[in-house]
């Protein structure tokens, strides 16, 4: 059947709390992270009610949680088609893994080796690789962008690429200006001259079905709370690099994969919230996922559907967003903006207007409750590429964003 807002909308509580003056807010600061389902509020609540306790106790709560930790590490396993549920790692966020991940590479790293980096990514994907760079006596090589779409030069990566090269790390897709890259070739090209490739996801995860066997990467990175989720981080790794990468653990705790990955005990509450976020995922595909898709079967494929519903009904609106803009003097866009080509984005979408400053317009879409970003959201390096100083407004629509509030916005973006 098609996707429904409203159905969605009614299962996200903050959606419908007013402001003081009544008003209901818009939510487009997705990126930075999304609202929350009830379901998800409620596994919360429900951890601490019935199996609130550490891992490993022979009493019941004890067993509860295990068992919905073993229960969240499979359903994330389907949701990025993992081989196997040990190839899951949990932590507080994607910059916290990436920090352990490079420390984990570095110590297998010589004097010399090469890391190739993007002017795209989102600093958690840069500064962890310049630090070990630095610490080690790494060389750093840089992919440049097509300022005129806010692409990846490709020949820049072909360049930056030698025997030397030992790291590649690349954004799935950007959080600033939304283009997505191919990271299936760029696996390709890293492994072609022996390199790890690390995949920040984090962008990507909420918008288009991820598959890490299909992109065939080594590492990837997303956060679960940038698609509905609790603030939680979470990376995949092959099983052999995860058993065999060195790490700093704590004596007692277990030497096997993923747990090696886990330093202390977890707020498995927000592990519980994750659970309920997939099944979240499910069930929009049960409902609004094409059923004329049979090979998306069992869980990982009603996920699936529902992320290509989900997919479509974005591109609609970000769509008709990016068409109201350009109609709008005075508003410049970063990124894809040729409709034929809307398919190599995510709905995250980074305007300017001309004569406005980018926080001056932030506050004053959020004094008519419709909430954006300003600035560089940490995509320190592409605001540097676009001579965007004062960074950009950054729109970010989501599942339950509506056609009535991206006109909203484009009103009052044109009386501006």
């Amino acid at each position: 059947m098609p996707f429904h807002a409203d159905a969605i909308r009614a299962r996200f509580p903050s959606l419908h709390e007013p402001a003081d003056d009544g008003a209901l807010p818009i939510f487009l600061d997705n990126p930075a992270g999304t609202q929350v389902p009830r379901e998800v509020m409620q596994a919360v609540t429900d951890y601490y009610l019935t199996m609130n306790a550490n891992s490993g106790g022979a009493f019941a709560t004890s067993r509860r949680n295990d068992d919905m930790v073993k229960r969240t590490r499979e359903g994330m396993a389907d949701f990025l088609n993992a081989a196997s549920a040990s190839e899951i790692v949990m932590g507080p966020n994607m910059t916290s893994l990436n920090f352990r991940l490079s420390r984990a590479l570095a110590q297998t790293l010589a004097p010399g080796d090469e890391i190739v980096l993007t002017r795209m990514d989102h600093d958690a994907n840069i500064a962890p690789w310049l630090l070990i760079a630095a610490e080690n006596d790494l060389s750093v090589k840089w992919v440049d962008i097509r300022t005129a779409d806010c692409a990846l030069d490709m020949d820049s990566l072909e360049a930056a690429l030698s025997e030397r090269t030992r790291v590649v790390a690349t954004a799935h897709a950007s959080n600033a200006v939304g283009t997505i890259n191919p990271v299936k070739q760029i696996a390709g090209m890293a492994h072609a001259v022996g390199a790890w490739h690390v995949v920040d996801a984090v962008q990507s995860a909420p918008h288009v079905p991820i598959d890490v066997a299909e992109i065939g990467c080594d590492f990837l990175l997303c956060s679960s709370y940038k698609f509905y989720g609790p603030h939680l981080g979470v990376m995949w790794g092959r099983q052999d690099s995860l058993e065999s990468l060195p790490v700093s653990k704590v004596r007692p705790a277990k030497d096997v994969a993923p747990n090696r990955w886990e330093n202390g005990t977890p707020s498995f509450e927000t592990w519980n919230g994750l659970l309920a976020c997939l099944d979240h995922w499910e069930r929009i595909g049960k409902e609004f996922g094409d059923a004329e898709l049979p090979q998306y079967d069992g869980r990982r494929g009603r996920m699936k559907r529902g992320m290509m519903a989900v997919r479509d009904y974005e591109a609609s609106l970000a769509t008709s967003l990016i068409e109201g803009l350009l109609a709008i003097s005075g508003i410049s866009i970063a990124g894809v903006i040729d409709r034929e080509r809307l398919d190599q984005r995510v709905p995250t979408v980074a305007i300017a207007k001309e004569g406005h400053k980018p926080d001056d317009i932030a506050r004053y879409l959020a004094g008519n409750h419709i909430y954006v970003w300003s600035g560089d959201y940490y995509a320190v390096e592409i605001m540097k590429r676009l001579r965007r100083p004062d960074g950009m407004v950054r729109i970010g629509i989501g599942q339950y964003n509506t056609v009535s509030e991206i006109n909203k916005l484009l009103n009052l973006l044109e009386l501006l």
